[in-house]
């Protein structure tokens, strides 16, 4: 379970990074389709690459996993959210779903690592 749980908080993270690093323009389009403002953007963005870094640092420091992956979690729940509210196709659904997955996964094997 231990490799099967680290693969997951590498994945979580390193999306994340990737999108909001090296995909930054679409995030910016996608938040205006949203509706959404560029201080909701750059607070969403702050906070999913906060929580990405303790996702990484909670291989060397379990305890923060089941917080981190729980807000992270919280925050894919509200992509997938406004994803729906602008009838985005089921594709567009995806990633952040997968990560939602991830995140659930993340949040319920945190007991077995403490």
């Amino acid at each position: 379970m231990t490799n099967l749980t680290l693969a997951a908080q590498i994945i979580v993270s390193a999306s994340v990074y990737y999108v909001w690093i090296f995909r930054y323009f679409n995030v910016v389009k996608e938040f205006n389709q949203f509706g959404l403002s560029d201080l909701t953007r750059n607070f969403v963005g702050a906070t999913k690459i906060t929580l990405s870094a303790l996702i990484i640092v909670s291989i060397w420091h379990p305890e923060l996993l089941a917080i981190s992956s729980a807000l992270m979690g919280l925050l894919m729940i509200g992509a997938q959210y406004f994803h729906f509210k602008i009838k985005n196709p089921f594709v567009k659904h995806l990633p952040s779903l997968l990560l939602l997955i991830l995140c659930i996964f993340l949040t319920t094997v945190t007991s077995d690592l403490i």
